[in-house]
């Protein structure tokens, strides 16, 4: 069993090991609600949305961060401004912003000498370089996650089954709206430094994908994606170490792979069930 367990005896794996787990659990708070509304397109556009934030705050120095939570805002709050359009879609405000946005980034980047590294690095992240204090940054992002998460629960569940029963109520769907957003920033702002924004999207999306499949409420949800993130990034970081793979790229195609595994798993749960129920009802 040396080659399951030898690999996280390493100091910089064992890290990678924590900010994986740690980024699993903000994402699973965050990407449900994502999966739920149907909003995946807007959270891949909002992680590359921060590229202009980024990149300004690598140039002049300042807090990459504070740039990123700034990009993205900047992102959430003109989709909001474009979608209230009645002859535009959301998906069409996401889709011109994210567009712009990314465009805008890279123009910012392509004046620094080091362009490549900077979008790989913006990219896909280092999760093998990950710092004592970047644990620290996500464990505070997880707890913060964890309060607004528990905070607008009963305003999110409304907002994503039915947004006018939630104004009926009394919930404020577009109080409920921007704290979703917040939520979804948190998420990528915290993570995508660590494990960049391929990462912190496939850990957003897949692993709530897969367990809603199978779970029933909310807080199942929840719990099975951090669970399917979790096991995702043990997977991952094993492979990669074993067949000397990118970490973070490794860690999102494993989280890839079993919601794919869950989607078959579910189908012929789905084909097995009439059968089941015909063969009782003789």
């Amino acid at each position: 069993m040396e080659w399951l367990f030898a690999p996280f005896g390493v100091s910089f794996v064992e890290r990678a090991l924590w900010a994986g787990l740690l980024v699993s659990g903000i994402c699973a708070l965050a990407g449900t609600w994502l999966v739920l509304r149907g909003m995946a397109f807007l959270g891949d556009a909002m992680s590359h949305g921060m590229l202009p934030g980024v990149a300004a705050a690598s140039l002049l120095g300042g807090n990459l961060m504070l740039g990123a939570a700034l990009s993205a805002a900047a992102m959430a709050l003109g989709v909001t401004a474009v979608a209230r359009s009645r002859r535009l879609s959301q998906d069409t405000a996401i889709g011109l912003l994210f567009a712009g946005m990314l465009a805008a980034g890279v123009i910012i980047v392509s004046r620094s000498r080091s362009f490549a590294v900077d979008l790989t690095a913006f990219l896909f992240g280092d999760v093998l370089a990950v710092r004592p204090r970047d644990l620290a940054v996500l464990a505070a992002a997880l707890a913060a996650a964890a309060v607004i998460a528990a905070a607008g629960h009963r305003a999110f569940t409304a907002l994503a089954f039915d947004p006018r029963k939630a104004a009926t109520l009394g919930l404020r769907p577009r109080l409920a709206q921007a704290a979703l957003l917040a939520l979804l920033t948190l998420a990528l702002t915290a993570s995508f430094h660590v494990v960049g924004t391929l990462l912190v999207f496939g850990l957003l999306v897949a692993p709530p994908a897969a367990a809603v499949l199978w779970a029933r409420g909310v807080p199942a949800v929840m719990a099975g994606a951090a669970l399917l993130g979790a096991l995702s990034t043990v997977a991952g970081l094993l492979l990669s170490w074993h067949l000397r793979t990118a970490a973070g790229a490794t860690i999102t195609a494993t989280a890839v792979a079993l919601f794919f595994v869950s989607a078959l798993a579910a189908h012929v749960r789905d084909r097995a069930r009439p059968q089941a129920l015909e063969g009782a009802a003789r």
